[in-house]
């Protein structure tokens, strides 16, 4: 998809640190702290993917190069488990919930247990990159300030997230007694379903969809903090300039998390889990460059 570039003010404006606070949303203020304040940035235009990358097209991607990802490497990837996160021997983007769960049968979802590596990895034999924070940003809600990629207001089955399987979510309880009842009836599965499910009522205003929930996507940047003196949590600040962003949420997160502002951050040196994916962007197309299909 074609967005034109533009002077974002990235991040969340001021208001939605009482918005949070207001709403009956479980986690606390320094979860979002990295949000603000807002930071002005130039984003010139570029091309982004309507789509988060699908099992199919990565496994045109492992078949014509041999590669193996870095969960493959290692014998294992990070599912969530009962309780919390754990090491799944032989969970990988072929088998997301380990062994005896097959993504083959589901080439139309997003592909996930993909590391930072494995995306960049990706882009380059598709002729492509991953986009840089403010990219996605903007091609999730463009220039004016959305809460969410289709708007200000929650629209339930626009997005997949934990809501759209458990109902109304409010509490972290909540959302064990779902997971847990999920995990017991179909294992460690994950929830996602097939990219563009929700278009377009969930699409944004460039036309992307999938950028509210169904995984957590990648991105370029390295992480860091729009203000230095930012309340944020110290743990997270240790890992600023290791670490990249990570957008989107998933269909594991509450409405909250998935909004167009909310930052996640990941170790780039190997890390994934089963809600874990990506999409590209490519530099804008010039006039006389026919059009593509890949957007």
């Amino acid at each position: 998809m074609e967005v034109p570039g533009a002077v974002l003010r990235l991040g969340s404006p001021p208001w939605m640190a009482r918005w949070l606070e207001s709403e009956p949303q479980p986690l606390p203020g320094a979860w979002f702290a990295d949000e603000t304040p807002q930071t002005e940035v130039e984003v010139p235009a570029f091309r982004m993917d309507r789509f988060p990358v699908t099992v199919g097209r990565f496994a045109a991607f492992a078949d014509a190069t041999g590669y193996l990802t870095d969960a493959e490497r290692i014998g294992y990837g990070m599912v969530y488990g009962e309780r919390f996160w754990e090491e799944r021997r032989g969970a990988c983007w072929r088998a997301p919930g380990g062994p005896g769960t097959d993504a083959a049968e589901r080439p139309d979802h997003p592909v996930v247990h993909i590391s930072w590596n494995d995306a960049v990895a990706y882009a380059r034999w598709a002729g492509r990159r991953l986009p840089t924070e403010a990219e996605w940003e903007l091609a999730a809600r463009g220039v004016r300030y959305r809460i969410w990629p289709w708007g200000d207001r929650w629209v339930p089955g626009a997005a997949n997230t934990a809501e759209l399987h458990a109902g109304r979510l409010d509490a972290l309880d909540g959302w064990l007694d779902w997971w847990r009842a999920t995990c017991r009836e179909h294992g460690p599965l994950p929830r996602t379903t097939p990219v563009g499910a929700f278009s377009p009522t969930g699409d944004s205003a460039h036309g992307c969809s999938d950028m509210a929930g169904n995984v957590y996507e990648w991105t370029a940047s390295p992480s860091r903090l729009y203000a230095d003196d930012a309340p944020c949590d110290p743990a997270l600040r240790r890992v600023m300039g290791r670490y990249r962003v990570i957008r989107g949420g998933s269909w594991m997160n509450f409405r909250y998390q998935v909004r167009c502002s909310e930052r996640m951050h990941g170790d780039p040196g190997g890390w994934s889990n089963f809600a874990l994916g990506f999409r590209c962007a490519a530099p804008a197309r010039e006039e006389s460059e026919p059009d593509g299909t890949g957007g």
